[in-house]
């Protein structure tokens, strides 16, 4: 399916690119067709505005099966969650559950993806590297990585 052997062909040339540029440290928004991305975007390093075809699972699965993640720090991904006083619904309890199982499934269990409350979420994204949009329409399907370093063994540094 894909032009490049072993990367997955969600993974665009522009999305490629993004990541390839990302140093240790720096953050990728990675977001629902909801999400204000393209103002956002306009506020990060990059000011770059990808658009990806596909649900949230299936471009964190993409991104992460070639993206390391930083073990170094707290935490490696930080989901939005809504503010004080308001309970997630069901539809965004069942995407912040796949977002976690896509992340883990290439970074391994034990991966820390923490909850951001909602308005610090849209403050933190703007100090991001670019935000990649997705079609994703359940609520709350938004996420945050924190690129790492590719260890010797190919895989992500871990300490």
């Amino acid at each position: 399916m894909g032009l490049l052997k072993g990367i997955d062909p969600l993974l665009t040339a522009d999305v490629l690119h993004v990541l390839r540029s990302m140093g240790h440290g720096n953050k990728l928004v990675i977001c629902d067709c909801n999400f204000p991305a393209a103002e956002i975007a306009t506020h990060t390093t990059t000011g770059k505005h990808i658009i990806l075809a596909v649900s949230l699972p299936e471009a964190l699965g993409a991104i992460c099966s070639v993206l390391p993640l930083d073990f170094f720090g707290q935490t490696q991904a930080m989901y939005m969650a809504p503010q004080e006083g308001v309970a997630l619904p069901p539809a965004g309890v069942e995407v912040v559950s796949a977002l976690k199982c896509a992340i883990e499934m290439h970074c391994g269990v034990g991966t820390r993806v923490e909850p951001i409350e909602r308005f610090s979420f849209y403050e933190e994204a703007k100090g991001c590297f670019a935000v990649i949009q997705t079609m994703e329409r359940r609520p709350y399907g938004n996420v945050i990585l924190v690129k790492g370093c590719v260890g010797p063994d190919g895989n992500d540094l871990k300490p």
